[in-house]
């Protein structure tokens, strides 16, 4: 169920909102002290935050700056303001979106489901990558990326750069890299993983990235 913070001083229509949510099957979460919203944030992890401009001694452009420094939940603005300005306001200060009082609830979780929908996409994106410094590695199709270069890597140089990155600037022994791609049904011994280590090097320099990869004598291979 996503858990939606309703951050309105409104008590009436944050009643409203909070009651037509949970036909939809959000949880509504209602905040009543509006001081130290942010750390209602932290102790609830809502999946979304509606957040009213007009509220009692701080206003939502505020408590959107201190959300931020917090968290990155999707904050859907409610407000009965019209100006442009407090629009980009609200988008400046990091606001996902944007609704002007009075709006048709329907409306509301159709917007709600289109910020949750999009930033869920957006995670799932960053699931499929890993980085060390400006080295990315691409984990849906085995891509190296650096600086805007980038080389394709067989099934063999993907496993052992994600071991090398995964540890960045710790010492991998072979023992523990050969293990690795053991367990993925891809037998290598000793030499193989040489001539894997070497290959990877070289592709590694054609985008930029000469020595990234350090041998420890006698102990085994760093990312650096």
């Amino acid at each position: 169920m996503i858990k939606v913070m309703i951050i309105e001083d409104d008590f009436k229509l944050r009643t409203m909102i909070a009651e037509h949510l949970g036909k939809w099957n959000f949880e509504p979460i209602m905040i009543s002290d509006f001081e130290k919203i942010d750390e209602n944030v932290i102790e609830n992890t809502p999946d979304i935050v509606l957040l009213d401009i007009n509220l009692p001694s701080f206003d939502g452009f505020y408590w959107c700056g201190k959300i931020r420094r917090v968290s990155d939940v999707p904050i859907i603005f409610i407000s009965s303001r019209t100006e442009n300005m407090d629009i980009v306001m609200a988008m400046n200060m990091g606001g996902d979106d944007f609704i002007q009082k009075p709006f048709s609830l329907d409306v509301l979780v159709a917007k709600m489901n289109a910020v949750y929908r999009r930033t869920n996409q957006n995670h799932q994106s960053d699931k499929d990558i890993i980085t060390a410094g400006e080295l990315v590695l691409n984990l849906s199709n085995g891509i190296a990326t650096y600086q805007e270069k980038e080389v394709a890597l067989t099934k063999n140089e993907y496993h052992i750069l994600y071991l090398l990155m995964r540890k960045s600037g710790q010492i991998i022994s072979r023992d523990e890299i050969m293990r690795a791609l053991w367990e993925d049904e891809q037998f290598i011994d000793d030499n193989t993983l040489t001539v894997n280590i070497n290959r990877l090097r070289k592709k590694l320099e054609t985008i930029g990235l000469a020595d990234v990869i350090v041998t420890k004598k006698r102990q085994g291979y760093l990312l650096q």
